[in-house]
């Protein structure tokens, strides 16, 4: 068993869970000391009512705030450049992401521009923010993309047909308010992207060569949670105990890959979604068991666990072989609705190699079980088709 003993962690925020915890929100913005907040959401929350139930709960507690709800999925540069103007000409102090991954990674852009200036661009790569970042209050929408305890933030560079990663724990939002409820309205193929991100987020945690005890139990108990959840929840988003289970696996895998990153599968997603718009958990579906039948012979026992707890077998499997968890993701994939291939995604074989030269740039390559070249990244992605 590849085990890391060498490590350390932090869980610097304070997050509240629960059915109704959005009712909580002055809570946190009185902890906080927020008399003007600045919210940073979208216009598909605007449509069916969440960002001003939002703005009502903040304005009945006597605080002001200001909306910036341009943010469009895979957010560019120029949007953060807008946002960070409207934050700037709002005279708020703090930020507060109501959505998915996008708004929660403009609002962390936002938050670094606005103490220290520049361009998103310059802070580009680990580690390069100074210091604390505007404070954020996350409140995610989606059960997938675990921004609220994470320390990235990912913004297309469309100069470049390039999605930029900054890395930073100076990211982590203050507070993170978890309610199921605001999930359970999103529609089927979005909680089916989303909830898959969470899944793989956990997947590719648990198998980093940099893993951890602490990385492992919260992405096992995520696999665990979502494997068991993912289906029923895409059937019904008004199943609340499988809401409440794909929310809590979604944050656990956060923390999981806040820590031990991921691999292969995220690195090559990316370019995926800059060169073709796919969206970023459909990308994420379709790359993985190409990458898990890639990385089988640098398994060291993980792939039997988590395919108990994606399988739809519920009990152990004799004789396990990893086609058996390549096998189980496809028919996961298939079941949500996921292309069965990059091509059906709108992908072109042309874009290949500057997929795999962009692909290579990400850290998360470093990281994956199986070591790989510029031309196995190639190869990968030419099987994904």
């Amino acid at each position: 068993m590849n085990k890391n003993y060498d490590f350390h962690f932090t869980v610097p925020q304070d997050i509240e869970f629960g059915p109704g915890s959005l009712g909580k929100l002055p809570e946190f913005l009185k902890k906080n000391k927020s008399e003007h907040v600045f919210l940073i959401s979208d216009h598909g929350l605007e449509a069916i009512g969440l960002v001003k139930k939002v703005e009502d709960i903040i304005k009945d507690a006597g605080i002001r705030v200001n909306s910036y709800l341009d943010v469009k999925p895979n957010p560019s540069v120029v949007i953060v450049e807008e946002a960070e103007r409207a934050f700037k000409e709002s005279g708020a102090t703090s930020i507060i992401a109501l959505g998915g991954g996008s708004p929660m990674d403009v609002a962390k852009a936002v938050g670094v521009l606005a103490v220290y200036g520049g361009k998103i661009t310059e802070y580009e790569g680990a580690h390069l923010v100074p210091g604390p970042i505007i404070p954020i209050i996350a409140i995610p929408t989606t059960a997938g993309t675990g921004s609220e305890v994470t320390a990235f933030s990912v913004i297309t560079d469309e100069a470049r047909n390039y999605k930029l990663t900054v890395f930073s724990y100076e990211l982590l939002p203050k507070y993170a308010i978890l309610d199921p409820e605001l999930i359970e309205t999103a529609p089927a193929h979005i909680a089916a992207a989303c909830g898959i991100d969470a899944l793989i987020h956990a997947m590719e945690a648990y198998v980093s060569t940099i893993a951890t005890p602490f990385s492992d139990a919260m992405a096992e108990k995520a696999i665990e949670l979502i494997g068991a959840n993912i289906r029923r929840f895409v059937a019904n988003r008004k199943d609340r105990e499988a809401a409440c289970a794909m929310m809590t696996g979604s944050n656990f895998a956060g923390i999981a890959f806040a820590w031990a990153r991921t691999g292969n599968v995220h690195a090559m997603s990316h370019p995926v979604s800059a060169f073709f718009g796919v969206p970023h958990g459909v990308a994420n579906a379709i790359l993985l068991p190409t990458i898990v039948e890639y990385n089988a012979i640098a398994d060291h026992g993980k792939y039997e666990r988590i395919y108990n707890y994606i399988s739809e077998e519920r009990e152990a499997v004799k004789n396990f072989r990893p086609g058996m968890l390549v096998d189980a993701i496809r028919k996961l994939n298939k079941d949500l609705g996921i292309p069965s291939g990059l091509s059906q995604a709108g992908v072109t074989e042309d874009k290949i190699p500057q997929m795999a030269q962009d692909a290579m740039k990400s850290g998360n390559i470093a990281v994956n079980p199986r070591s790989s070249t510029i031309d196995d990244i190639i190869d990968l992605y030419h099987r994904a088709m």
